[in-house]
């Protein structure tokens, strides 16, 4: 067990097919008989509809049906989607405005849905859209990230969406009143597009009595429920599948407007209809993420010990709220608030505004990247003001161990954490001092060079429960079945480690069965960090079970007092027999003990796991051109029990690239009529390869005590650590030439605008 087990990297079993061309993703899989689906959106960013007219192209060739608002309300169908909102200040909920599946006498973004048009082939739909009479009288769109402008809704007075606080105001005031010393930065954080690799789809079919509706997604419980209550489906109407899934990242965990369409078109048509997204509307359509304004502030004594922390954020849902809009920069912010820092008095306030575009929503991390970049760049900036070296100053300020369990200002229990030793080894792994010799190096070459520092923390999210059941096939397989999705991480190769670690069923003969409503009854999906913490566990424990009933089983059968489990095999010390579990299984099987032949276990976590380390990144500045270049980037993390290293790598590596892209490449721009500038990859920079550099990645392992795998979810852990490190980089670079502002994303024409609008900058570069 020891080359597949836990904490072995044994390489991923998904691979073989997908770098072999044979994965089952959405398009691969959909049937050849399939209508096809095409989703007529607006091109205006504010506008009410006064002439709509359907009647054309509803006699072009091979039109079969187009939905619209009103055939959604004469089929009986309310024509809204669901979401949540949060508490106000005042006690009140939040705006909750009406969000169509289909616009209806008013469109309020570039890209709402207004019509779905079914065609025998996309060429038929796409020209039958051109022949929607289609009239708006336009209204002013308020595009800008701020409150006030032309009315949205007429349930959110100045636009404001919510407007919600955590924390004591009063007595944070008087703590930034007496303090020694306090500093205060302004930070913006960008909006971007999630961009997964496969852009989002669904197909329906009908099977029997019942619809089958699979997409692509990270997850199929919340969906199918979102299914059956629009469409007013009974449980057994309605089966939901995932295939393989390209890429996530938080985007794919709601509903969209889309998937409701395809199915009502199913059920009206008695015919397989299939959607697929084209790149450049799902830029239009994806929930976006991230953009938000905020003023932070932190207050220091005479030991530049953190006394209080307050922040004001101004956050954009959109045009409407989705479905955790509200939360993320609310709720989800406050869950790392104070990141690692012993620090109890805490202020903050958010609110959240609607504009003239797309919705915003979950983007790898969820509220905790955007809390740690304030965080971690407020104190970049405090330890400038103070002239205090920046690792010294979160040094003084990190939680001592001795505290843990710690209860944060936030009610978060953070159940274990060694901050200062991985910072130590962070500053030792990232050579950090050889860094002046460095930047001379640098110069010489007509680059400038900065480093950059983040300590993060986050807190893995979603359901706490989740099931596992196993099952033991006439085929010697074993079938494990699982209530989270892949969207690329390798869950199957890790659930197969950890079921072969805990019973020598050997690893190959183990197939993972995910995606499926009807073979899995539950399940909490993907997102959050929170799949192979949960799921793992529940694995774990049904493993246990399987063992426990087996050994009772065998003792009877074979008439032993007493048998154990251990190496893969049962054992008795009153008889020479060994056997394994798979051998047991069919022994079992011939002696018709069905019973045991399906295992199943559901657990819940006691406590939530808070991964967290240290990133140091060093960047180069071409004077010239204002091109920055990250050349140089250093990871020490604690994710607690690392059950594949080598999938532990490759997730804080995707992370950064992640967040590397944000803070340099990526960035969503809208003109002031609310038109989309950036919804094609001429115009939208994704990080590429010859961008990245080699990134160093070390583990120093705090196991945690919050789930028996001592593990800590490290989904999204690489994101929250790579916006204020590559950002701290930046500002290091440019401070001493008198630029102490700056925001992402760090392009070129950027960063070269700064310092050619200071003049002082510039002769210090000459010098």
């Amino acid at each position: 067990m020891s080359k597949f087990g836990i904490s072995q990297p044994v390489k991923r079993f998904e691979d073989s097919r997908f770098l072999t061309g044979v994965g089952k993703y959405l398009d691969d899989i959909a049937p050849n008989d399939a209508l096809f689906a095409f989703v007529l959106r607006s091109n205006i960013a504010h506008a009410r509809i006064i002439h709509f007219d359907t009647s054309s192209a509803k006699d072009s060739n091979g039109i079969h049906l187009i939905i619209t608002a009103k055939s959604l309300s004469e089929a009986g169908i309310v024509n809204e989607m669901d979401f949540d909102v949060v508490t106000n200040i005042n006690g009140s909920f939040g705006a909750a405005p009406v969000r169509p599946l289909l616009a209806k006498n008013k469109v309020r973004f570039v890209g709402e849905p207004i019509a779905m048009i079914i065609a025998e082939t996309i060429e038929q739909a796409k020209d039958a859209a051109e022949l929607i009479e289609l009239e708006f009288s336009e209204e002013v769109p308020h595009i800008r990230l701020s409150e006030g402008g032309p009315k949205i809704h007429s349930e959110a007075a100045n636009n404001v969406a919510y407007d919600w606080e955590i924390g004591d105001k009063e007595a944070v005031d008087k703590i930034f009143k007496e303090a020694r010393f306090t500093t205060k930065l302004d930070i913006y954080d960008n909006r971007i597009i999630a961009n997964s690799i496969e852009p989002r789809g669904c197909f329906a079919e009908t099977e029997g009595d019942k619809i089958h509706f699979c997409f692509s997604g990270q997850g199929v419980w919340k969906t199918k429920e979102a299914l059956q209550k629009v469409l007013k489906l009974t449980d057994k109407q309605i089966k939901v599948t995932n295939p393989d899934v390209g890429g996530g990242f938080g985007m794919k965990h709601p509903a969209y407007p889309e998937y409701f369409l395809v199915a009502h078109a199913t059920r009206e048509l008695g015919r397989t209809v299939r959607w697929q997204a084209e790149r450049t509307e799902s830029m239009l359509s994806d929930n976006s993420g991230r953009d938000l304004q905020t003023k932070a502030e932190l207050a220091f004594d005479e030991n530049y010990k953190i006394l209080g922390y307050r922040l004001f954020t101004l956050s954009n849902l959109g045009a409407y709220n989705s479905k955790m809009g509200q939360k993320i920069q609310s709720e989800l912010f406050s869950k790392v608030l104070m990141g690692t820092y012993d620090v109890q008095s805490i202020y903050y306030h958010n609110r959240g505004v609607f504009t003239n575009t797309t919705q915003f929503d979950a983007y790898r991390g969820a509220g905790r990247p955007e809390a740690i970049y304030v965080l971690e760049r407020a104190m970049d900036h405090a330890a400038r003001i103070l002239k205090i070296d920046p690792l010294e100053l979160r040094n003084r300020n990190f939680i001592p161990v001795h505290k843990f369990p710690y209860k944060t200002v936030t009610g978060e229990l953070y159940d274990v954490g060694e901050f200062s030793k991985i910072l130590n080894r962070a500053e030792t792994e990232a050579d950090f001092v050889n860094f002046k010799a460095r930047k001379a190096r640098s110069k010489l070459g007509g680059k400038i060079r900065g480093v950059g520092i983040c300590y993060y923390i986050e807190s893995i999210l979603g359901d706490p429960s989740e099931t596992a059941r196993v099952e033991f096939t006439d085929t010697q397989n074993v079938n494990l079945y699982v209530g989270t999705q892949s969207n690329g991480q390798g869950h199957e190769t890790v659930y197969r480690q950890i079921l072969h670690e805990n019973t020598g069923i050997p690893i190959n003969d183990i197939n993972i069965v995910q995606g499926d409503s009807d073979l899995i009854p539950t399940g909490g999906g993907t997102g959050g960090s929170r799949s192979v913490t949960t799921q793992g566990t529940a694995t774990k424990a049904t493993a246990a079970k399987a063992i426990k009933q087996f050994e009772l089983f065998l003792a009877k059968h074979l008439g032993l007092k007493e048998i154990s489990f251990d190496a893969g095999a049962f054992r008795s010390d009153s008889s020479n027999m060994v056997m394994t579990l798979t051998k047991a299984a069919d022994l079992a099987r011939k002696l018709n003990r069905q019973d045991l032949l399906i295992v199943s276990q559901t657990t819940t976590l006691p406590g939530r796991s808070y991964p967290n380390g240290c990133h140091i990144c060093e960047v180069e500045i071409d004077i010239s051109t204002g091109t920055t270049e990250v050349v140089k980037y250093t990871v020490v993390d604690d994710l607690g029990l690392l059950i594949n290293p080598m999938l532990a790598r490759g997730q804080v590596h995707g992370g950064v690239v992640q967040g590397i892209g944000q803070a340099i490449n990526e960035h969503v721009v809208y003109d002031e009529n609310g038109q989309l500038l950036t919804a094609t990859f001429m115009d939208y920079s994704l990080p590429r390869a010859d961008n990245i550099p080699l990134i160093e990645f070390h583990s120093e392992p705090v196991p945690s005590t919050a789930n028996p795998l001592g593990m800590k979810g490290c989904g999204e852990a690489g994101t929250v650590g790579t916006l204020s490190a590559v950002a701290n980089a930046v500002q290091d670079a440019l401070w001493e030439y008198g630029i102490h502002q700056v925001d992402m994303p760090f392009t070129p024409i950027r960063v070269w605008s700064w310092l050619n609008s200071n003049d002082n900058s510039m002769a210090k570069l000459k010098n």
